[in-house]
């Protein structure tokens, strides 16, 4: 077999498939003509369980569509050469957002066929003090279920600011949402709806509430028919860190587009500061009678120094650098981005920011951490037919989300160094996420001639329509998967790539989140940015 990336490669790029099982392959083009044949050494390969050998076919630069035989005459996919090939991907995979929106109606001429009511316009109730009534309108849908969470937020508007904040020309595209046309650029309209939901979920002193939920999750029906109440859970640090930090991003992006917002934001991020320093330590732990996602973590110093580096770099605040500089003597990882661990955040704040605002030894401490992640992971995808970030035991729960954020550690290294071998370990793990993998599955809905169909999201299996909604991503392959449709009783024998099921029910491997998304977007517009070219 041949596994391509289905969604396409740039004509003067390094082009690379993977080949398994026989050593020749032959490349044709969409009229049956080879254009390019050769023969593989092959190697066993841990992670997909299959003899494996990388096909260069960078030499190949017209565009146009193509596909592989092996020596078997089996085919793989088509894909295109095309320097747009990635264009459909980027617009469904921001629009994602728009179809995860709470509150309010997705009209036809913006959803197309996936248009539907509007859904949760009721108040919620503190589950503290249940006779208190809280308007809790908008925001998006984390996943597959309803519910609303801070955390999972604050990460999700991280990545997409981030990366408007660096690939601005290439991020601002039209999606066709209600506000197209208006004063932001479409992807600062639609964090917008975000940022104005977590605003809600702020108390007057500055605590932030940790989630929005019903106490379970609902039936498989559309949002709209969801007549669960919502419980608005008790303040975190956690939650309350993540937005000090993530709305003084935000205003510091916004200020150009909307004084007046951006105001609203810093006020905001300042506010919850402030709670901060008066409560040092303060941790969330999910009421036991929520029996929703929890989004628990251990420990939140990684979230105040997130927050501690965005106000530093807005107010010169002393004691954000205090907290700043007590925290680099803790291991805290530098490069994370996930919403359980989030140092990454406030490293890319600090060498976004630049050594005139940081100093040049937070700086450049800071960017060697940086740098030896991305020559770990590059070194990783050097190793192995599939040019792959993760070992076996590495898929977890949300490997493509993994996968994709590693991607962003190799792309902003490129971005430090202007290497151009940090841009390829990096374009090999869009490869991989569009069907460069043992599955032959492009992990983006309605991307790519063999896009996975059946993500555990409750919209896309109530609403009647066969297609799922497009540029969804998938959890992918799961290590120890946990669910009726994957589980270790029938995926124990089977090698970690393998360890997936396109199941609706399958939660462990297939749902959907913000937060799968939104560094895809980071990483196409990053490698749109730099043309894909070496």
């Amino acid at each position: 077999m041949i596994y391509v990336n289905q969604a396409g490669y740039y004509g003067s790029s390094v082009k690379h498939a993977t080949l398994t099982s026989s050593s020749h392959y032959e490349l044709l083009n969409k009229d049956g003509k080879v254009v390019k044949e050769g023969n593989v050494k092959l190697s066993f390969d841990e992670n997909s369980g299959e003899e494996a050998g990388i096909i260069d076919f960078s030499d190949i630069t017209e565009t146009g569509t193509y596909y592989f035989k092996d020596a078997e005459g089996n085919k793989s996919c088509s894909f295109v050469i095309s320097d747009d090939h990635y264009d459909e991907a980027l617009k469904a995979a921001l629009k994602m957002f728009y179809f995860q929106r709470c509150g309010m109606e997705l009209e036809e001429k913006y959803a197309g066929r996936f248009k539907r009511k509007a859904c949760h316009l009721g108040d919620a109730f503190d589950l503290l003090n249940p006779e208190r009534k809280m308007k809790m309108h908008g925001g998006w849908h984390d996943a597959g279920d309803f519910g609303r969470y801070v955390t999972a937020a604050a990460v999700a508007l991280g990545h997409l600011l981030y990366g408007f904040e660096l690939e601005r020309e290439q991020l601002s595209i039209d999606v066709n949402i209600p506000e197209s046309g208006g004063k932001y650029p479409d992807i600062l309209a639609e964090c917008k709806y975000e940022l104005d939901w977590m605003l809600l979920m702020q108390e007057e002193d500055g605590g932030v509430h940790h989630k929005a939920t019903s106490m379970n999750f609902c039936d498989f029906i559309m949002p709209s028919d969801d007549e669960l109440p919502v419980a608005v859970t008790p303040v975190s640090s956690l939650a309350t860190a993540d937005l000090a930090a993530v709305m003084a991003l935000a205003a510091r992006i916004y200020k150009e587009f909307d004084e007046e917002y951006a105001a609203v934001l810093k006020a905001a991020s300042l506010k919850s500061w402030n709670w901060l320093l008066e409560n040092p330590s303060f941790i969330f732990e999910n009421p036991k009678e929520v029996l929703t996602g929890t989004y628990y973590d251990r420990s939140d110093a990684d979230e105040r120094f997130w927050a501690a580096m965005e106000i530093y770099r807005s107010e010169k605040d002393d004691k954000a650098k205090f907290i700043i500089q007590d925290t680099m003597e803790l291991k805290v990882n530098l490069t994370a981005l996930g919403w359980a661990d989030v140092g990454g955040f406030a490293s890319l704040c600090c060498l976004t920011g630049g050594e005139e605002i940081f100093g040049s030894d937070l700086y450049n401490r800071i960017k060697l951490k940086w740098m030896d992640e991305a020559d770990r992971l590059k070194q990783l995808s050097e190793s192995n037919a599939f040019e792959f970030t993760l070992r076996p035991r590495e898929f977890t729960w949300g490997s493509n989300m993994v996968v994709l954020m590693n991607a962003m550690i190799l792309c902003y290294a490129h971005e430090l160094t202007t290497d151009a071998s940090y841009l390829e370990a990096a374009k090999a793990q869009l490869d991989y996420i569009f069907g460069r993998n043992a599955m032959n599955l492009s992990y983006v809905t309605g991307i790519g001639e063999n896009a996975f169909r059946n993500p555990h999201n409750r919209p896309g299996i109530a609403d009647g329509i066969d297609d799922p909604i497009p540029g969804f991503v998938s959890g992918g392959p799961n290590y120890r998967p946990g669910d009726e449709a994957a589980n270790m009783e029938n995926m124990s024998d089977r090698p970690a790539m393998r360890r997936y099921a396109d199941n609706i029910l399958s939660y462990s491997t297939n749902e959907i989140t913000i937060y799968w998304n939104s560094p895809l977007v980071f990483v196409l517009g990053y490698i749109k940015k730099a043309g894909g070219y070496v």
